[in-house]
């Protein structure tokens, strides 16, 4: 398993599998908006997409982080917006490799965080983090509004 940078000849298949990411997470399938959304973050430099790939050169699972910046902390923040592995490759390290890859690149590019969140009831993706040295943020009230 190699691990690396997604880079423009890669969207056609990271969008097959971001596209699996979307309908798992319950959004309506469609392939084509979906590779015309990651492949404009990747064309446009708006995101780092790492992506993990297996002995076939096949694209097995993918994070996608976005930058975002602290005006207190005065340094870059890296959310990590997007982590998702082919359920026929779950169980083999391939997510907390992903997981590697971002810290990697919160230390190369001086970011003082890694953020992300994930739906309480997902067990699996919470024991993770955990595992990897995230730690769960009980003094801040997150928001969201939806127009």
């Amino acid at each position: 398993m190699k691990f690396r940078k997604a880079i423009l000849r890669d969207i056609p298949n990271l969008a097959k599998l971001f596209e699996e990411y979307r309908v798992f997470y319950g959004e309506e399938s469609n392939l084509e908006l979906a590779a015309s959304f990651i492949g404009q973050r990747i064309k446009n430099g708006e995101s780092i997409v790492f992506i993990g790939e297996n002995a076939d050169n096949q694209i097995v699972g993918f994070a996608q982080l976005y930058p975002l910046f602290s005006s207190t902390r005065l340094k870059k923040i890296w959310l990590l917006n997007d982590l998702f592995v082919d359920s026929n490759f779950r169980g083999r390290g391939i997510s907390k490799n992903l997981l590697d890859c971002a810290k990697d690149l919160c230390r190369e590019t001086g970011a003082c965080e890694l953020t992300l969140e994930t739906q309480r009831n997902n067990i699996i993706a919470n024991r993770l983090y955990k595992k990897t040295g995230f730690l769960l943020d009980i003094e801040h009230n997150f928001y969201a509004w939806s127009g």
